[in-house]
């Protein structure tokens, strides 16, 4: 072999793991004795930061495709690849809690009081994702009765606080929603509306005669249905779809909303299956990480029952009161209450429906 001969690129180098496998310093062992669990600890932590980097570069991906005032057909498909891909990242941050729960309580509490006061709740990453994709300050916990970035240092603080100002996956989203094609060509909402109300009067007189209901439970069911016909009805009407908007049980604009639930009612039609994944796919997201933090939050509360976290929170308690709040795309998640039955869902004229398909010519 030619010892002049350029060997190319080793995969030993390319990966920098001289580096990589040099940053797992146990804390236990600068204490004294290394504590054996403190590896996976530490292991699994920057495996998190590792995929959450992922998850970033995946979203400003995404955003970029979104800064025009429209979204090309190819650029479409790139945003669902990119979703598909955060989605499957999420799945192994819930793989990688199943792995951490190998260690035991004691084990964790052999070299816990090290940590203090380190936190998750420092992962800058992680909030640079949330706010990436829309969730609001005002929809977030306090920490202490301090806001949630007071525990970060000023440089990732900046760098966090920064992203509130967007842009955000969810106004993107709402503009894009916003332009839905082919609202304006057929008067589709007072037919859908009546569909609507013809249903709610059916499920009205379901509660009303139901003979398994004793008087109390009957009328807090009608009381609750009361408040869901509140919520149709702003779906026509963009003035209290607006008052909704200032009270903070809505975010989109009234015309996204309206898009979405177009979207959806219309999902096979060939224009909308593409949007539709795309709006699937935004709820998988949102499910994702609400689903990893309720699951983290479990986790905590199996590891130190009702002590508080190594940053000084209420530990599990906090975390499952956060797991619902960090939402950001809670309309999206409201869409089934607005869905009808394809029985009863208004039939688009043909004019419409042929414009909506898909043309080949030879």
């Amino acid at each position: 072999m030619d010892a002049d001969k350029d060997p190319g690129l080793y995969y030993h180098d390319y990966l920098q793991l001289d580096g990589l496998l040099a940053l797992q310093e146990l804390e236990s062992a600068k204490h004294g004795k290394a504590v054996h669990d403190e590896l996976l600890f530490i292991t699994v932590h920057q495996a998190y930061e590792l995929w959450f980097k992922q998850i970033l570069w995946e979203l400003d991906d995404v955003l970029r495709a979104f800064e025009g005032d429209v979204l090309d057909e190819d650029d479409q498909g790139r945003v669902v690849s990119r979703l598909q891909r955060i989605v499957a990242i999420q799945r192994l941050l819930l793989e990688q809690i199943d792995v951490l729960e190998t260690m035991t309580p004691i084990d964790f509490l052999d070299f816990r009081n090290y940590l203090v006061p380190a936190s998750g709740f420092q992962s800058w990453q992680f909030r640079l994702i949330e706010n990436k994709l829309g969730v609001r300050p005002e929809d977030r916990l306090l920490f202490e009765g301090a806001p949630y970035t007071h525990r970060l240092r000023p440089e990732h603080r900046a760098v966090v606080e920064r992203a509130e100002k967007g842009p955000t996956l969810h106004d993107a989203v709402d503009a894009w929603l916003a332009r839905t094609p082919f609202l304006d060509e057929y008067d589709f909402w007072d037919e859908y509306a009546r569909a609507v109300r013809s249903m709610l009067d059916a499920d009205r007189e379901v509660i009303a005669t139901n003979p398994n209901l004793g008087e109390d439970e009957r009328a807090e069911q009608l009381r609750s249905f009361e408040k869901t016909i509140e919520q149709f009805e702003a779906a026509f009407d963009a003035q209290r779809h607006a008052e909704m908007v200032a009270a903070g049980s809505r975010r989109f604009s009234h015309r996204a909303f309206q898009g979405a639930l177009f979207i959806s009612l219309y999902r096979d039609e060939p224009a909308l299956q593409e949007p539709y994944r795309l709006i699937e796919l935004l709820v998988d997201v949102d499910e994702g990480f609400t689903t990893w933090r309720y699951r983290h939050a479990l986790m905590v509360q199996r590891m130190i029952g009702a002590k508080i976290g190594t940053g000084g929170s209420a530990g599990a308690k906090y975390l499952l009161r956060l797991a619902e709040r960090n939402r950001a795309f809670p309309d999206l998640l409201l869409l089934p209450t607005f869905l009808v039955p394809r029985s009863v869902r208004p039939e688009l004229p043909a004019r419409l429906i042929e414009k909506m398909r898909f043309r080949y010519q030879s």
